[in-house]
């Protein structure tokens, strides 16, 4: 008898559990920068090489093995943001919406390692930015929550590439995100083979970043905020108009109003704007269709019900109100609004939005085409989001060419500037709460094309992708007998 033979197939076994324990090591370990990228603060260089790990795992192993080990290495990412989500719905919800997103980072992986070694050539660099823009344009226009948490929203810090999306929106600069991890993976799977394209987009991000410290050679164009809080706003508004204040801005849904308890409220503010000469902008819950003021009606739309609003009092007397349109997870009994708000304030046309309409490319671009110069936006942030919320409100000005001042509860007093420059910016506290005094935002000359060019492009990698996708059907269908 041999003594050999029955032991070969302990050694196969062997072999075979030390690289699965390898495999999910390696998974493992590529799911921690991804960790540290996809949270609701993320760590915006890491934008630029979080991915590399797994696109090479995913390159160098099985189809299956990659579909457990890019599932794997996605959702410890992910999980970065289970605290924040858990905040906002139950527990079983949370799973599900993670359990979503990682399903797609694995479509994308699958579907970027078949292009690749389907067609091993340069051009495949494109395939895993197509994907993910194609995937982030869908999302923002079909889910109730657009692209929350877009990775594009984790270089609105990085002022010169974030003016890409004044050219083509969140699109193009997603797309810059995600090529550069796909040129550098492409590089280490391929090597010499696919050094062209790692020239190409790091050409293209140069050229990119160029162009945006150009554009940033241009004025600085600040804004004003100043905020307080509910019961001690009329001395801190004043104490602001003392320090020459002609605008100021208080948080989202300061409190929740009966239609007489808010006819009050609106007494209040009108004569505090009258006697101090500024323009006041609040946020407040209206629990009623009727706000009591004079029998009018300010919620643009009928019916009974909760309604977000904002409200801009004028020294002269005037109020505007402005109805929530994008809903958050706790709003589930309030009424959604539908008209836009545009008004004249200290010189400037300036708009009013609240908190999570600002989420919204399609709702930024409204105003933009209405000429607004400067947006005004209470807020109510959860603490985690306090960055990610006052970043993705920054950049709709940027993609518009509107400065923007936002007060937000539990998060940022944010003043920025058209071309997403911080111009002043403090924590909000509690109470009594926090200050802030900041020159008056202003608006750029943005390019006629700028608004649709990015939508454009983001509907462009869709169909790139849709057709990325029947060129492998096709070749898989050609190969069957």
């Amino acid at each position: 008898m041999s003594a050999t033979g029955p032991v070969t197939p302990l050694f196969a076994n062997a072999a075979t559990h030390s690289r699965r324990l390898l495999q999910l090591a390696a998974a493992l370990a590529a799911g921690v920068p991804l960790y540290f990228m996809l949270g609701p603060q993320p760590v915006p260089w890491l934008a630029w090489c979080a991915p590399v790990p797994v696109l090479w795992l995913v390159l160098h192993s099985s189809r299956r093995d990659a579909a457990w080990s890019g599932a794997l290495a996605a959702a410890v990412g992910l999980s970065s943001n289970l605290a924040y989500m858990s905040l906002l719905m139950p527990l079983a919800a949370v799973l599900a919406v993670l359990a979503f997103k990682a399903l797609l980072w694995v479509l994308v992986l699958l579907l970027t390692r078949r292009v690749v070694l389907r067609y091993r050539s340069n051009w495949c660099v494109l395939a895993y930015p197509l994907l993910w823009v194609a995937i982030d344009t869908l999302m923002a226009s079909l889910l109730p929550d657009g692209n929350w948490g877009s990775l594009a929203y984790s270089q609105a810090d990085q002022l010169p590439l974030l003016q890409v999306v004044a050219l083509a929106g969140v699109p193009g600069l997603l797309f810059l995100v995600c090529l550069a991890p796909s040129a550098m993976a492409l590089l280490l799977a391929g090597g010499r083979r696919h050094a062209s394209a790692a020239i190409a987009t790091a050409a293209l991000l140069a050229l990119a970043w160029a162009g945006g410290a150009y554009r940033l050679q241009a004025p600085q164009m600040p804004p004003a905020l100043a905020q307080a809080v509910w019961d001690r706003y009329a001395q801190q508004v004043a104490q602001l108009a003392g320090q020459g204040a002609t605008v100021v801005l208080l948080p989202e849904k300061i409190a929740t109003l009966s239609p007489d308890a808010a006819a009050a409220l609106q007494q209040r503010f009108d004569a505090l704007a009258r006697r101090l000469g500024v323009w006041i902008a609040l946020g407040v819950a209206v629990h009623d269709s009727q706000d009591g003021l004079n029998g009018t009606d300010v919620i643009n739309n009928n019916g009974s019900g909760k309604r977000n609003l904002a409200w801009l009092f004028s020294p002269d007397g005037k109020l505007s109100s402005y109805q929530k349109h994008h809903l958050a997870p706790p709003e589930r009994d309030f009424l959604a609004g539908s008209a836009y708000q545009l008004q004249p304030v200290a010189g400037q046309s300036m708009g009013l939005a609240i908190c999570k309409d600002m989420h919204f490319a399609a709702f930024g671009h409204a105003y933009g085409a209405a000429g607004a110069q400067a947006m005004l936006v209470p807020a109510w942030d959860f603490g985690l989001d306090a960055w990610m919320g006052a970043r993705m409100t920054l950049v709709r000005g940027v993609e518009n060419g509107y400065g923007v001042v936002r007060a937000a509860r539990e998060g940022l007093l944010t003043v920025s500037d058209a071309y997403g420059r911080i111009v002043a910016e403090r924590a909000s506290s509690s109470l009594p709460g926090s200050m802030l005094l900041a020159p008056m935002p202003g608006r750029t000359a943005a390019a006629p094309w700028a608004r649709w060019l990015g939508p454009l492009f983001g509907w462009l990698c869709v169909a790139a992708s849709a057709s990325l996708l029947a060129l492998l059907l096709h070749a898989r269908l050609r190969r069957q007998p």
